[in-house]
């Protein structure tokens, strides 16, 4: 287990988005593409921004996968998250990416979109992702208790009131009752398969379950825990999402 922490947000995201690139490029350089798995959400930010900077990659061939997405929400809402990739990551990147798989929250059938998205995936190994921890220990939309032992590549999944009221407290909604229910996530699983994970996590909100997944036992309560079993897993944090560590 790889853990660093940063001077600050920017310099954990830089530390992050170098690591990232070094997989991506190796990955180009090994097999001529990557495929990479991108999450979003406001502890992103700064990570996104540093990556797309990043010298020395191609984009045009780098195949991106979208972790998760809310059920029923229109692109156009602010709390999309396709609007989000879009916006942050697929056109900021200095060359059109071979490919962006976004999850189509307004899909007709839950079962077709999600049958859609396990075929595209499970085409090639994914070679990078690229994900951070919730407030509740979720990794993508799998809120206590995750599903460790579904090998689905994508769910749909109910959301717990933790989850929801993060989304409120960084602004994405107003008030718990405009955040829906049910979302799109890629699986534990589907994410363990990665070759390789850089976990980006800064903030003082997330320190409880910083310490949960990086210290606590593996249980699917804390469903970022799970991540310690995988054999090659970066860490990064600032300060305040490292002060419960032991140690740090």
């Amino acid at each position: 287990m790889n853990i660093y922490i940063g001077k600050d947000k920017n310099d954990m995201a830089q530390h992050a988005a170098d690591a990232a690139a070094a997989h991506i490029r190796a990955a180009i350089a090994a097999r001529g593409e990557a495929r990479i798995i991108v999450a979003t959400g406001a502890s992103q930010f700064e990570f996104l921004a540093a990556l797309v900077k990043e010298p020395g990659i191609d984009w045009t061939k780098v195949t991106g996968f979208h972790l998760d997405e809310y059920a029923g929400l229109p692109v156009t809402h602010k709390a999309s998250f396709r609007a989000y990739m879009r916006e942050r990551f697929v056109s900021k990147t200095p060359q059109p990416m071979k490919a962006f798989n976004e999850v189509n929250g307004e899909a007709a059938d839950p079962e077709a979109e999600c049958a859609r998205l396990k075929a595209l995936v499970r085409a090639a190994p994914i070679d990078l992702a690229c994900i951070g921890f919730g407030e509740n220990g979720h990794i993508a939309f799998n809120d206590p208790p995750a599903d460790f032992d579904t090998n689905e590549a994508y769910r749909l999944v109910a959301l717990d009131e933790k989850c929801r009221m993060q989304q409120v407290g960084e602004g994405w909604f107003p008030d718990l009752a405009a955040v829906p229910t049910h979302a799109y996530s890629m699986t534990v699983k589907q994410i363990m398969w990665s070759r390789a994970i850089v976990c980006t996590c800064p903030d003082a909100r997330k320190a409880d379950a910083v310490k949960g997944c990086i210290e606590g036992p593996v249980t699917n309560t804390c469903p970022g825990s799970i991540l310690q079993m995988h054999p090659d897993c970066a860490f990064f944090f600032d300060p305040p999402a490292a002060a419960l560590l032991s140690g740090r």
